[in-house]
C-alpha cells in the first residue's frame, strides 16, 4: 500500500492525493469528491507515510497498520469508525496487539479506520511486499552481470596483447 502522496490536511475532512507542488504550497486533489484545492504552507498537513502508531516496543508506520487491516480484511472494508470505542479498541487490538493503549487514543483508531475504509473504497488498498520483494530478488542478478562483463573484457584485452 503506497501512502506516499496520500495527505491529512488539518481542518478539512477526507484524505488528498497530492498533485503539484507549487511556490506558495501545493494543490491536493480530494479522494471523496474528485475536488481540487490549493494548500498554503501554513496549513497543518501530514503525509500518511510519515505517520506512527505508538507501541509498547516503539512505533509502528501505518503503512505496516494498514496493512495488517487489508490482511484481516481480505483487502475489504474494516468495521465502521463510528462504533462504539470499546468495539474499535477490541478491532485494533486484533489488528495491532502491542499497541500503546495509553498513548493511542479512540480518535486515532477512528482516523485510522476512516482512512482505512476511504483508501479501500478507492481501491488503493494493494500488496506491496511481494513486490518489493521480487525487487529485491532481481536486484543482485542486475548487478552480478556488469561485474561479469568488465571481467570478460579484461580478459580479452589480455588476449589480444
Amino acid at each position: 500500500m503506497n501512502l506516499e502522496k496520500i495527505l491529512a490536511i488539518s481542518g478539512k475532512p477526507g484524505l488528498y492525493v497530492l498533485k503539484v507542488q507549487t511556490r506558495t504550497g501545493f494543490v491536493a486533489e480530494s479522494l471523496t469528491d474528485g475536488k481540487k484545492i490549493t494548500v498554503n504552507l501554513k496549513s497543518n498537513v501530514s503525509l500518511l507515510s510519515e505517520i506512527s502508531i505508538y507501541t509498547y516496543e516503539g512505533e509502528k508506520p501505518l503503512t505496516e497498520v494498514m496493512q495488517r487491516i487489508a490482511v484481516k480484511e481480505n483487502k475489504g472494508q474494516a468495521i465502521s469508525h463510528k462504533e462504539d470505542n470499546a468495539t474499535l479498541a477490541a478491532y485494533f487490538k486484533e489488528i495491532l496487539p502491542e499497541y500503546d493503549e495509553e498513548r493511542v487514543y479512540p480518535s486515532d483508531i477512528k482516523k485510522v479506520l476512516n482512512w482505512y475504509n476511504t483508501l479501500q473504497a478507492k481501491g488503493l488498498v494493494t500488496d506491496l511486499a511481494p513486490a518489493a520483494a521480487e525487487v529485491a530478488e532481481e536486484t543482485p542478478v542486475v548487478e552480478e552481470k556488469p561485474k561479469k562483463a568488465p571481467a570478460a573484457k579484461k580478459e580479452k584485452a589480455k588476449k589480444e596483447e
